[in-house]
């Protein structure tokens, strides 16, 4: 069985729990996305508690979405916990660069070497110190141009870097691949993005991060593909992508990954 494959079918097996720190936004649509794909959501975020369960934990992600200073707090403490525990975790810097407060933020959680670090465009280029065109939480610029950025940043911190776009670009510095899929419709439901963070997480909890990173770009993307021609817009688009990750065939992931 293929690699790709295989994550897949162990995580479901495993239904790996993931802490997921993630925006209000996000929330609900996130977890119902994991818990569709094959893992389990915890959406533990406050201080007082994101530490001591990441314990619990096969996997942490933290989004940047809808910061405040009491989640700020939550997002450290848990990605010291992670760090502590040898726990891996998934950053996602959402529009780190549209203000000083949020920048400082996605830095301060770099700073903390994340095992991966996941993208748009817009986002990796700023985070690499490069020009960028994004416009809040949307990206400016293409998958393409944020390639180099990406291995930079892979090779500089250590890391698996993910930019998704129309075509994923995933590195961790010494390998890398592009995965191809999805819609068009994805961009235009709240919290896609956030959601394959979470992902991100479940694979990461059972496997190596730039394969497990891989394995869910190629799952996002086939549910995408599959979703569309049943959907009538974006709100039925959800219903059927939801669906769609339940029943994806692990069989059919290794083709949406292209190595490089």
């Amino acid at each position: 069985m293929d690699q790709t494959a295989q994550i897949l079918t162990q995580m479901r097996a495993q239904t790996p729990l993931v802490q997921c720190i993630t925006n209000f936004v996000a929330m609900n649509f996130a977890a119902n996305a994991l818990l569709a794909a094959g893992g389990a959501p915890a959406m533990v975020h406050t201080a007082e508690e994101s530490g001591d369960f990441v314990a619990h934990a096969g996997a942490l992600t933290i989004n940047i979405g809808t910061l405040s200073p009491d989640w700020r707090r939550g997002m450290v403490t848990a990605a010291q916990a992670a760090n502590a525990t040898g726990t891996p975790w998934v950053l996602d810097p959402v529009a780190h660069f549209a203000t000083p407060y949020r920048s400082a933020a996605a830095q301060e959680l770099l700073a903390l070497g994340p095992t991966i670090l996941r993208g748009n465009a817009s986002e990796i280029l700023a985070l690499a110190g490069e020009t960028s065109a994004g416009r809040g939480v949307d990206a400016g610029d293409t998958v393409t141009a944020a390639e180099g950025a990406a291995r930079s940043l892979a090779q500089t911190h250590g890391m698996t870097v993910a930019v998704t776009g129309a075509t994923d670009y995933v590195t961790d510095g010494s390998q890398a691949a592009r995965i191809t899929g999805g819609d068009p419709l994805m961009a235009q439901v709240t919290a896609t993005g956030c959601a394959l963070t979470c992902l991100i997480g479940a694979t990461t909890a059972i496997a190596p991060p730039f394969h497990a990173t891989s394995t869910a770009l190629a799952l996002f993307a086939e549910a995408g593909a599959t979703a569309t021609p049943k959907a009538q817009g974006p709100g039925s688009f959800a219903m059927h992508f939801l669906d769609a990750l339940a029943a994806a065939d692990p069989a059919s992931l290794p083709a949406r990954v292209q190595p490089i």
